[in-house]
């Protein structure tokens, strides 16, 4: 709160320019100038009364600090819940969608619900690139469900078989087996 002292002391005081008060007080411009906005919008005056401490100055400029200007016309889904609900095989987003407008049916259209789920997980930290040296690593797994094998295609025979997929980790050479 010094600071936002310092900047209407400044500006009111000595007629000092955005520019100008921001070298001084060691911040941007753009800083002094929303500083500046909160005040006036608050209705403070220069010189401040001995009754403004810092707690009553801070809650006078950033009381609405925090909340939206805008609002979202539906509920507005779990999306950390729905994240964790995709990791579970088989589920989509559909799916996920076709429940919550179960519960919500005035709420988000397919689309809309889709791109707010991507914009929330683009939010998400990224992972950690690993270096691997050759031949080190070998990355295994069964890759989902079982497939289902032609066995003779004269009579058709078929029998269901696991997919094992390995990846080199250095060269990200694939190797795949039905067994």
């Amino acid at each position: 709160m010094r600071r936002v002292r310092e900047i209407l002391r400044y500006r009111f005081e000595q007629g000092l320019g955005h520019k100008s008060i921001a070298v001084r007080v060691g911040t941007a411009p753009s800083t002094v100038r929303e500083t500046l906005r909160r005040a006036a919008v608050a209705g403070l005056s220069w010189p401040l009364g001995d009754d403004v401490s810092d707690t009553v100055l801070e809650a006078a400029l950033y009381k609405a600090a925090g909340t939206k200007i805008g609002h979202r016309r539906a509920p507005e889904p779990d999306w950390a819940q729905v994240h964790r609900e995709l990791k579970r095989k088989h589920m989509t987003l559909q799916i996920l969608w076709d429940e919550y407008i179960g519960l919500h049916p005035d709420g988000y259209r397919y689309n809309r619900y889709c791109d707010l789920y991507r914009g929330w997980a683009l939010k998400l930290p990224v992972t950690m690139r690993q270096d691997h040296a050759a031949g080190d690593k070998l990355f295994v797994d069964y890759a989902g469900d079982t497939v289902t094998l032609v066995v003779d295609r004269l009579s058709g025979k078929t029998r269901q078989a696991h997919l094992f997929v390995a990846v080199m980790g250095a060269s990200s050479l694939s190797y795949a087996h039905a067994r």
